[in-house]
């Protein structure tokens, strides 16, 4: 396993993160113990997951995910060995049903405690906010719409106040966002700046060979202000394993059960899918290990978070960080991306 550190901080974290989003609807507890077993053994000391996992978030199985975590830190006494991430959920249609308040002092303090006591645990290495409060165009959407009937008030100062007492008191030890946008990212660091507040040290987006948007602004914002890239859906929710293509999903596959991510299975994500895996396949390697070793690679990548709903798959992912791809595969990856950029934003 290859290691760095979180930004501006002396924790070491794999450059590998297990994800963890299906524990608890595509996997059981059991299976995400193995996984996290498996991974700690292979090197991998970085857990991320977020109070609304697993997905689709349901009231049904709510918080499921940092149960199961909760249960194997228990059950192992290995909270030590990892460094753990989670995340408040924001406001939403369907996030209802766990908050209505956003990122509210009161909010964020119910939410920390109550995360501390699902994963049973005393502390939270790295706490994000898990999208913006605003409107803004993210899940999904290409282009930033204004809508004047956007009741969100300018608040980045009393929220990293908040968080403030939080990491003051020990429950948190560092803080990020998600989801965000560059006008977002700015916002909080420069806040954080003048008011001498906690400062956000990564920023946790999707990235992969179908969203490479996050080299528009972002990525100069990631590497001019030190906020490293947790990359997430590095495998565009499985699209890039090309098991779709080769007719190798079953129902329990992720596009199969949830329909809010059909922008993955697109007419131009699946062809720029194919293009991608002529380019594996000249090259002598799986598609997944391409489409994860091209992540990895990035100056901005602080750490790429994978996802498996079993253990042969983890282990190619996990596998991916000993890839290295010279700078003619680069160049084919790049023809494709500039005549078919971003179709699963």
């Amino acid at each position: 396993m290859k290691y760095t550190t979180l930004p501006n901080t002396n924790i070491n974290v794999s450059k590998i993160c297990l994800g963890t989003m299906t524990w608890g609807n595509q996997n059981t507890q059991e299976e995400g113990f193995q996984q996290m077993n498996f991974a700690l053994e292979r090197g991998v000391n970085f857990f991320d997951t977020a109070e609304l996992y697993p997905v689709p978030a349901c009231a049904e199985t709510y918080a499921e995910t940092e149960r199961i975590i909760g249960n194997w830190f228990q059950k192992n006494g290995k909270r030590d060995k990892v460094i753990l991430a989670t995340k408040i959920a924001g406001n939403g249609d369907y996030t209802a049903h766990i908050r209505t308040n956003g990122f509210s002092k009161e909010a964020l303090n119910n939410a920390v405690d109550n995360s501390l006591k699902r994963l049973k645990t005393d502390y939270i290495d790295l706490y994000q906010l898990h999208w913006p409060e605003r409107d803004t165009n993210t899940f999904g959407t290409r282009d930033f719409k204004y809508n004047p009937n956007d009741k969100w008030e300018d608040n980045f100062q009393e929220v990293l106040q908040s968080l403030q007492e939080i990491v003051t008191s020990g429950k948190v030890r560092q803080i990020g966002i998600s989801n965000e946008k560059a006008w977002g990212a700015m916002r909080y660091l420069e806040e954080a700046k003048q008011y001498n507040l906690p400062r956000v040290i990564t920023i946790q987006n999707p990235y992969s060979l179908l969203n490479r948007t996050f080299e528009g602004d972002l990525a100069e914002v990631s590497i001019r202000e030190n906020m490293g890239l947790l990359a997430y859906s590095p495998m565009g929710f499985g699209v890039l394993s090309g098991k779709y293509i080769k007719g190798l999903d079953n129902e329990n596959s992720r596009l199969n059960k949830f329909s809010r991510y059909t922008r993955y299975s697109s007419k131009m994500a699946t062809l720029a899918t194919e293009k991608y895996m002529a380019i594996s396949k000249k090259y002598g390697l799986s598609m997944a290990k391409m489409a994860l070793a091209f992540v990895n690679q990035q100056s901005f990548i602080t750490s790429n978070i994978i996802g498996a709903t079993n253990i042969n798959q983890l282990e190619e992912n996990i596998n991916s960080i000993h890839i290295s791809l010279d700078s003619e595969i680069l160049h084919e990856i790049n023809e494709v991306h500039a005549e078919i950029p971003n179709p699963a934003p």
